[in-house]
């Protein structure tokens, strides 16, 4: 039995982007998901896994009507999905009576529900949130009901508000697969056995490194996956250290270079650290010449002669502050404090 398994596609969501890409990010989210229907169907997988989260919020009836259509391209796929969180299944959802292709099974209830298809020797059992919130570990009484030879279960949660799933459980279960979803980060957690998709597009700027999809085979030696990746694009931190000969232009065309060298198509929140200038005002605001940087942050400290700035200043306050550090080391939270006082009574005299 071969299989795709995806999570938190957040169709509908506006993804954190840069101002070259803010327009499209909402889009690119359905093209990657349109993209994922093209492979199941040229690999003529036989099931897609949805585990939750698949829209950002409740979804609108036009909405289901579009999925519904690039369901209907499926061949011999079969499509299997929960509701998580984000779209949970309130009483006025759209999900309720909806007309899903015959071959798209959504487990709407709040109680677990097992399918079988003999077909392919595979049973799925899962189900979907009623509420934004669920503090249970429902999972850990959920265990396979020999209905068939190969049995998956399709899980969405993982952390203490969004029903806590404990890895012993993962381990020990006896399911054949077990398709997780809500943690954006793929991550396998027991090889070939359990594993967060993580978002098919990153969504948040924090959702760093590679996004897509898990593809697997069950067979009778067992289970293998693996993580394909796919997203159009990725978010990037870097830490950038900052020298005392550094001004604003510089570090600019520092920025740049690594844009080019990691690729334009990505998003970047890069940290500068180090020492500068005391004269030099760093305007973080005006480092983003592409359109892709989505946040520079000021973490550097100026690098003040503080032997020099304490004999011009013996007779007042900034001297005084300086004589109240002496003896701190440099790196340690005293020294820093040093320099942010200084700095910020040089500022105030200014």
């Amino acid at each position: 039995m071969k299989f795709i398994h995806i999570a938190d596609v957040h169709l509908g969501a506006l993804p954190d982007a840069g101002k070259a890409y803010s327009k499209e990010r909402g889009k690119e989210l359905w093209e990657t998901f349109a993209k994922v229907i093209q492979i199941c169907e040229e690999e003529k997988v036989d099931f897609l896994f949805i585990a939750g989260d698949f829209f950002h919020r409740q979804p609108l009836k036009k909405e289901l009507k579009e999925v519904n259509y690039y369901f209907s391209k499926l061949s011999q796929t079969r499509v299997i999905l929960i509701a998580g969180n984000h779209d949970y299944v309130k009483s006025d959802s759209q999900y309720h009576n909806f007309p899903w292709n015959d071959n798209v099974y959504f487990l709407i209830e709040e109680n677990p529900k097992c399918l079988v298809f003999e077909d392919v020797a595979t049973s799925v059992t899962g189900f979907s949130y009623k509420n934004r919130e669920i503090k249970e570990p429902k999972y850990d009484v959920i265990v396979p009901k020999k209905h068939a030879k190969y049995e998956v279960l399709i899980a969405h949660g993982g952390d203490e508000k969004h029903i806590p799933i404990k890895r012993e459980y993962l381990e020990k279960v006896g399911f054949d697969y077990i398709a997780l979803g809500h943690i954006h980060k793929p991550q396998i957690l027991v090889e070939n056995k359990a594993a967060y998709a993580g978002a098919l597009e990153p969504i948040d700027r924090n959702d760093t490194g590679k996004h897509g999809y898990i593809k697997g085979e069950i067979t009778r030696n067992g289970t293998k996956i693996c993580f394909v990746p796919l997203a159009k694009r990725e978010y990037k931190h870097f830490i950038f250290p900052i020298k005392r000969d550094m001004t604003n232009a510089s570090i600019k065309e520092a920025l740049i270079k690594i844009v080019e060298k990691y690729g334009q198509q990505n998003m970047y929140k890069f940290i500068l650290r180090g020492t500068r200038d005391p004269e030099i005002e760093l305007d973080t605001e005006s480092m983003d010449v592409m359109g892709n940087i989505l946040e520079v942050v000021d973490e550097t400290i100026p690098d003040y002669d503080f032997e020099k700035l304490a004999l011009q200043n013996q007779d007042n306050l900034i001297g005084a502050y300086i004589q109240a550090f002496e003896g701190c080391e440099e790196g340690s939270i005293e020294y820093e404090a040093l320099c942010e006082g200084v700095h910020a009574l040089m500022e105030n005299r200014r």
